[in-house]
């Protein structure tokens, strides 16, 4: 079973890119994030061509969370639970067999101090709120998606420049851990203990040719499903594309007992 996380960041710009990643990695379900486009718009035909099933929330230009499926889900979430009139689309979740499954597009929070940060500390509450409730009923929980944290120093490929600043402050990296110490694990982490590895790179200053980037894009699982994990790791080339996202996609790989 592979499960993955990728921000597109513009669905419609990326979609050619997925349909071809979607038919070479052979995911049975992805999360995306930053979709940037109003349901009435989401490519359900193009993507049902391709063999997936697609829930999704999105508004135009900004936000938007989907999740496809080889497989139809079961109850399906759109709004985050505490935040129900939001208008910022970033959550979704739905049940496949056994296992929940979480897409979450995490605030970025803008600068250290500001209203924006604050919301996403907000946030970032009322999903651990969230999880700590579902994990009460459900032992096998999957969350994904682009926290826009970098948990640790490993994950940051300059520390000194990044210290104090947005997406590795020690508020957000506490938010973080705070989710995890409700019984979930970074299987990047769990299964490449040392790698250091990244996700997001900025489209400025070649800073993927020179590998200046922070791997704030992640795949948390609950403690049942931790010893099913097999692989994690970093789909580069997505990066390397004409015209890709300033993310690569996170792919994990679990025995196919994980959904029972």
């Amino acid at each position: 079973m592979k499960v993955a996380t990728w921000n597109v960041n513009s669905l419609r710009v990326r979609l050619p890119q997925l349909i071809d990643w979607l038919g070479q990695a052979a995911p049975d379900i992805v999360g995306l994030q930053e979709t940037k486009v109003v349901d009435e718009e989401f490519p359900v035909a193009q993507l049902a061509a391709a063999g997936y099933r697609t829930v999704f929330v999105g508004q135009r230009t900004y936000n938007g969370v989907a999740l496809l499926s080889r497989e139809p889900p079961g109850t399906v979430l759109t709004a985050l639970p505490g935040r129900l009139q939001d208008e910022q689309k970033r959550f979704v979740a739905a049940r496949f067999g056994g296992l929940d499954v979480v897409c979450a597009y995490v605030p970025n929070g803008s600068e250290v101090g500001s209203d924006k940060y604050a919301y996403k500390l907000g946030w970032l509450e009322d999903l651990r709120r969230y999880l700590q409730a579902l994990l009460r009923e459900s032992p096998k929980v999957l969350v994904m998606g682009d926290f826009n944290i970098a948990p640790a120093d490993i994950d940051v490929h300059d520390p000194l420049a990044w210290q104090g600043q947005v997406l590795v402050s020690e508020a957000e990296r506490a938010a973080l851990a705070g989710i995890m110490a409700l019984g979930l694990h970074d299987t990047f982490r769990h299964l490449n203990p040392d790698l250091r590895a990244f996700t997001w790179w900025d489209y400025r200053a070649a800073a993927f040719r020179r590998d200046h980037g922070l791997r704030i894009d992640h795949i948390l699982v609950s403690t049942p499903l931790l010893g099913t994990c097999r692989a994690c790791r970093v789909e580069l080339d997505l990066r390397r594309a004409e015209r890709p996202s300033d993310h690569a996609p996170v792919l994990l790989e679990l025995d196919a007992a994980a959904l029972a």
